[in-house]
This record gives structure tokens, sequence and C-alpha cells, in this order.
């Protein structure tokens, strides 16, 4: 395992506990991300979620929940960590911090992967501030790849 660390983030103008919840709660998530979840994130459950633009799913293991200060999961194959920060800054203000780590590829496919991932997770932070900040959905996990 390598020690390479995508990191994106993004300052959202909503209180921790309203982006954190964004994030556990699939009926707030799938407004911006993926389309359907077999659950809200708890700790120690494993969760389905789906892209069904993409025929695509992921089984998402909750490691660690701390209320409106972090989640860390793991998922993918191979099995990666993604950990979600929660900044309060203000009463209003959160930075959001994603990281991803635990690859296990090595030279051109770790490009590859750290590439893909790191668009991933940056189109996930603007969508969710987008729909968070202004109430806007505007598709752009299912306009990513089409």
């Amino acid at each position: 395992m390598n020690k390479t660390i995508i990191t994106v983030q993004m300052l959202i103008k909503k209180p921790a506990d309203v982006v954190y919840q964004a994030f556990i709660n699939p009926e707030v998530t799938t407004n911006f991300w993926f389309t359907k979840s077999s659950g809200k994130l708890e700790k120690g459950k494993t969760i389905n979620w789906q892209w069904e633009m993409y025929e695509a799913s992921a089984d998402v293991y909750v490691e660690q929940l701390t209320e409106n200060q972090q989640i860390i999961i793991k998922w993918g194959d191979p099995q990666t960590t993604v950990e979600f920060n929660f900044n309060t800054l203000s009463a209003n203000e959160t930075y959001l911090v994603i990281k991803n780590y635990g690859f296990t590829q090595t030279g051109n496919e770790l490009i590859q992967h750290v590439m893909d991932q790191t668009g991933g997770f940056t189109t996930v932070v603007d969508a969710a501030k987008a729909y968070l900040e202004f109430g806007i959905n505007l598709n752009l996990v299912g306009d990513k790849f089409r």
C-alpha cells in the first residue's frame, strides 16, 4: 500500500450539522451524488450506493461517525478509505475536506485511479455546495461521464 492521499475541499456556507447530515442522509445526498441508497450511514453498517444512470453501485462500510465532524468509510475494489471532515469556520460556514487513501495500485494504474477519484470527489463537493447553498441540483455527477 502506498502513501498517496487525494484531498479535495470546499467552503460550504451552511452550518456543519447541515453539511454532515447531507452526507449521511440519503434523502439529501441523492440530490447531488448517488441516485439510490440502501439506508442512512450508521457506524459498523455496510450500505449500498447506486448510480442508476451508470448502472453502477458501491458497497460502503461505515467505519467511523463523529457527529457534525467526521465520516470515515471504506469502499471500492480494491478497498480504500475515504474521510469526510466537516470543519466549522463560523455558525454558517463549514470547510468540507475529503481525503481518499489506501491505494494498492502502482505506476500508471495509480495515476489513472488518482485522477479519476480526484475528479469524482471534486464534482461531489461542487454539487454539494450548489445544492446545500442554493437548492440547485446541477446534475454534475449524472452529466460527468455522458
